[in-house]
This record gives structure tokens, C-alpha cells and sequence, in this order.
């Protein structure tokens, strides 16, 4: 179906009227489908990993003070905006950018970030099913040293005493994951993969296939706490991701995006307090039941929800069915995040390409299928290690890189003034003055400066004692710079290919593309410095 639609333009009395064919964009089924969506993409496993452990690592409610503050200043202001820039404009993460040309590049930062991420995200959920499947048992297999995956190192007591022996002892659950699940005593290191290990391989192939038939129809069916507490933002928000962009692309024009941005963002840190104040609960009983430090205990990423958690699960009774129900609520946790990320490639390039829109299906199918191709390297029996490479090097520093250009785009070429009339005109209120400030002055300044000192103080990756390589953690440092170098490189191909004299194109470059025939006539009204005086 399409429709006939009429744009009239007026300029000195004489109106201008043109007329296209277009095909209407779908919206949400019901306002309730757009809120769950973006409040399941934002309430993730960092939620349940990251959040918990950086307050343990960065001084426990210390950790809080920054976190707020950053939220305050800069989660909850891009969160806003991202609704609200998606929702006008009614495109993806990079065909947004129709009103500052010149910063499309972002728009593809993004969707490489999101992309970069599905890569190894998908693993996790494929973890998580391989350990719902293990839970249908009457004894957990993670609870003694008697199985065939254990090493003489297996201790059912973690009542160390610190002698030579015993700093090498391990727990049933942390051998059940890493011997048992990732087969990690098979590998060397990140040098020596090896094959994918078939069981992990089905159970990603299982989250592949419900990725795909849920999205091929759309979307109808210290300094260092600092830097933690910024990029946790980001994580946990989704901001930066072009989710928030792809998901309210979708809405009716006049939704209200102030009303769901305050809504699901503050949802979503209260889900992360409570995550802290359950889990705590957990690292504090299993201290106590083992009688050693809390440091001990509290481990990142996968060790906390892959080690501790199920462990901590093994020692309640029912065990069983509770572990059942721990590594459902994984998969729901992780599917909905990774439905997310994966809609913002599938609607960024859509919206760019759109010949692709007739082929949603078979373009959806090649971006699950590749996906699955890069993430068979995480479930070889070195795969963790290209794990950890992938979460410490996809979205770090480049998130933050992201959403600072992001910013700037709109609040310092775009406008914050021309911004916030596109927002009265959809929801009938203008931004107050907090979040003008916030969009103009301050969350790019500390996005900027986040970004300077996360440069200055980077620490390369390690899995437990493994140390990874030079040549690896360049190959990190290419990933990351492979989706950052997206906006200078966009930005000089459009300096290239647009038509007159350097002022001319730049004029064409930050201006938004439906006023182009402004610049036609001499009347940029972002372009004020005279072209001779650059070069005089």
C-alpha cells in the first residue's frame, strides 16, 4: 500500500508544492507493546552482572553517588533524546540524520556497535539455555566433584587456607562452567579455538532461529569509578545502541516520548538497585557459608551468573526447579535485549537501503545467519577468551565516542532550539529548561571528557590468570576503531560527493536535507561565517 504524499513549501509568498509516493511506516499494535519493548531491551543481564559487581568493585554505595549523578546529567537527558529523534524523524539509527547530514556516520557507529555486541551477547543466552537444559535433573551437575569434566583440583569446600595447595583449588560449579560447559581445558589460549562445540553450537542455533522468527515480520509481532559508572550508564539504558532510535521510529507522531522516557528509565535503575540488593544478599550467604572474604566471592560477568548464582541455587531446596526458573528468567532477560540490538541493524539499514524493505525477511535471515557464523567462534573450546576479547573491546570506549557525536549532532548543528520545537510539535510541551541545558552544555562536556580519560586509562582484558596477547588486543583496538572511524569517514565521502564549492557543500552538509533548496538560494541559516573570510 502507499499513499500520495503533498509537501508545501512557502518562500517570499510563493508556495512550492511537491508530491511523492511513499509507503506509510507501520507503528506499534497497542502504546503497552512500545514501553515492554524498551523496557525489556534496557533491563538486560547488566543489570544482573554489571551494575552489581561495579559497586562491589568501585566501594559499594560510593559507586551509587556517581551512577545517580550520571544519570541525572546524562542517561536520563540521551535517553529522552533518542526517543524523541527517533520518533520526529521516523527513521533508523543512521537515516535520522536527514537533519545534519554530515553526521550520519554515527548512525552507522551504531549499528556496528549493536552488531559487534550481537556477536557475542547471543552466546550468553545460549549459555543460559544450555543450563536450563542441565537443570532438568534431580541433582544439579554442579554440585559435587564426582563428574567426568572435573579435575583432582575440584573441592566441594572453599575454606582455603591460603597454603600453595589450595590457591589452585576450584569449585564443582566453576569446573562444571569452564570444563564442563566451555571445555576450557581443551585450549591454550585464544590462539588455539578449536572446533565449535556441538552442544553449545544447538543451543545457539535455537536462539538464532527465535531471534529471526521474532523479528522477520517487524515490530508489530575513582577516575576509574567514574568511567564505570558513565559506560554502565550507557549499558543499561541502551543509549548509544540505536535501539532506542529503531524502537520509537515506530510510534505515532504525537506519543508522548517525555512521558515513556522518564517511565523507563527510571524503571529500569530501580530494577538495577533491587538486582544489587538480591544478589548481595547471594554473595553475602556464600561468604559466609564458606567462610571467606566477600572478594572471594564477587566475580564479573559470566563467573557471577554462570558460577556463583547456580552454586548459591544448589544449596536451597527444590534446587532443581529454582534453577529452572533462575536461567528462564536469563533467557527473557537476554532474548528481549538481543531482539533490540538486532532490530537496530535490521531498521538503521532498512531505513538507509530501501530496496531492502520489500526483502525484510531474506535480509533479516542474513543478518541472524551471520551473526550465527561470527558467534561459532565463542563456543569453540577457547571461546571464552574471544568472549572476553569482544565485551571488553565492542562497546566500550566507542559507545561513549557514539553518543558524544551523537549529542553534538543535535545540539550543536542541528539545534537544541530547532530540537525542542520538534518536540512541542509532537507532543504539544516544550523541553524545559533542564534538559536544554543538559543536551547543549553538560552531557557533552562530560561525555567528552569521559571519553579522553577512558583512552588514558585502558586496561587490557584478562580471563582470570589468562593474559591475552599483543596481536589479540589489537585486533580488539581495530573493532573498536572500526565502528568509531564510521563519522570521519562518512564525513569526508559527503564533503566529497556534494555538488559546488567547499562553503557550498558544507552548507549542504549541516543542513537538514528538506531544506536544501535554502542553500540553493543562499539562505543557510546554520552558515553564517562568510566563505571568503575562511580563506582570507
Amino acid at each position: 500500500m502507499t499513499v500520495e504524499l503533498i509537501l508545501v513549501k512557502e518562500h517570499n509568498g510563493v508556495q512550492f508544492t511537491t508530491s511523492t509516493l511513499v509507503s506509510p511506516r507501520e507503528t506499534w499494535g497497542k502504546k503497552i507493546d512500545f514501553l515492554l519493548s524498551v523496557i525489556g531491551f534496557a533491563v538486560d543481564l547488566a543489570n544482573v552482572w554489571r551494575f552489581p559487581y561495579l559497586c562491589y568493585k568501585n566501594g559499594g554505595g560510593a559507586f551509587l553517588v556517581p551512577y545517580l549523578f550520571f544519570m541525572v546529567i546524562a542517561g536520563m537527558p540521551l535517553f529522552y533524546m533518542e526517543l524523541a529523534l527517533g520518533q520526529y524523524n521516523r527513521e533508523g539509527a543512521a537515516g535520522v540524520w536527514k537533519i545534519c547530514p554530515i553526521f550520519k556516520g554515527v548512525g552507522f557507529t551504531v549499528i556496528l556497535i549493536s552488531l559487534y555486541v550481537g556477536f557475542y551477547y547471543n552466546v550468553i543466552i545460549a549459555w543460559a539455555l544450555f543450563y536450563l537444559f542441565s537443570s532438568f535433573t534431580g541433582e544439579l551437575p554442579w554440585v559435587h566433584c564426582n563428574n567426568t569434566w572435573n579435575s583432582p583440583n575440584c573441592s566441594d569446600l572453599w575454606a582455603f587456607n591460603n597454603s600453595l595447595n589450595d590457591t589452585h583449588k576450584s569449585t564443582p560449579a566453576a569446573e562444571y562452567f569452564e570444563r564442563g560447559v566451555l571445555h576450557l581445558q581443551d585450549s591454550e589460549g585464544i590462539a588455539d579455538l578449536g572446533l565449535p562445540r556441538w552442544q553449545l553450537t544447538s543451543c545457539l542455533a535455537v536462539v538464532i532461529v527465535v531471534l529471526y522468527f521474532s523479528l522477520w515480520k517487524g515490530v508489530k509481532t575513582s577516575g576509574k569509578v567514574w568511567i564505570d559508572a558513565a559506560t554502565q550508564i550507557c549499558f543499561s539504558l541502551g543509549v548509544g545502541f540505536g535501539v532506542l532510535i529503531a524502537f520509537s521510529s515506530y510510534n505515532k507522531f504525537s506519543n508522548n516520548c517525555y512521558r515513556d522516557a522518564i517511565i523507563t528509565s527510571s524503571i529500569n535503575s530501580l530494577t538495577s538497585f533491587f538486582s544489587g540488593f538480591v544478589i548481595f544478599s547471594f554473595l553475602g550467604y556464600m561468604s559466609h557459608k564458606h567462610s571467606v572474604p566477600l572478594d572471594k566471592v564477587a566475580t564479573d560477568g559470566p563467573g557471577l551468573v554462570f558460577i556463583i548464582y547456580p552454586e548459591a541455587i544448589a544449596t536451597l531446596p527444590g534446587s532443581s526447579v529454582w534453577a529452572v526458573i533462575f536461567f528462564i528468567m536469563l533467557l527473557t532477560l537476554g532474548i528481549d535485549s538481543a531482539m533490540g540490538g538486532m532490530e537496530s541493524v535490521i531498521t538503521g539499514l532498512m531505513d538507509e537501503f530501501k530496496f531492502l524493505h520489500k526483502h525484510r525477511e531474506l535480509f533479516t535471515l542474513f543478518i541472524v545467519v551471520s551473526t550465527f557464523l561470527i558467534s561459532l567462534f565463542c563456543v569453540t573450546n577457547g571461546g571464552i577468551y574471544v568472549f572476553t576479547l569482544l565485551d571488553h573491546f565492542a562497546a566500550g570506549t566507542s559507545i561513549l565516542f557514539g553518543v558524544l557525536i551523537e549529542a553534538i549532532g543535535i545540539a550543536w548543528f542541528y539545534g537544541v532550539d530547532r530540537f525542542s520545537d520538534d518536540i512541542e510539535e509532537m507532543i504539544g510541551q516544550r523541553p524545559g529548561l533542564y534538559w536544554r541545558l543538559c543536551w547543549k552544555f553538560v552531557s557533552p562536556c562530560f561525555l567528552l571528557f569521559m571519553v579522553v580519560v577512558s583512552f588514558a586509562t585502558f586496561n587490557p582484558p584478562n580471563y582470570g590468570t589468562y593474559t591475552f596477547p599483543i596481536w589479540a588486543n589489537m585486533i580488539g583496538w581495530c573493532l573498536a576503531i572500526s565502528s568509531m572511524t564510521m563519522v570521519p569517514l562518512y564525513a569526508m565521502y559527503k564533503m566529497c560527493t556534494l555538488p559546488g564549492k567547499f562553503c557550498d557543500r558544507l552548507a549542504y552538509a549541516i543542513t537538514p536535507e528538506h531544506e536544501h533548496h535554502l542553500v540553493d538560494n543562499g539562505e543557510v541559516r546554520r552558515f553564517t561565517v562568510s566563505c571568503s573570510s575562511l580563506f582570507t
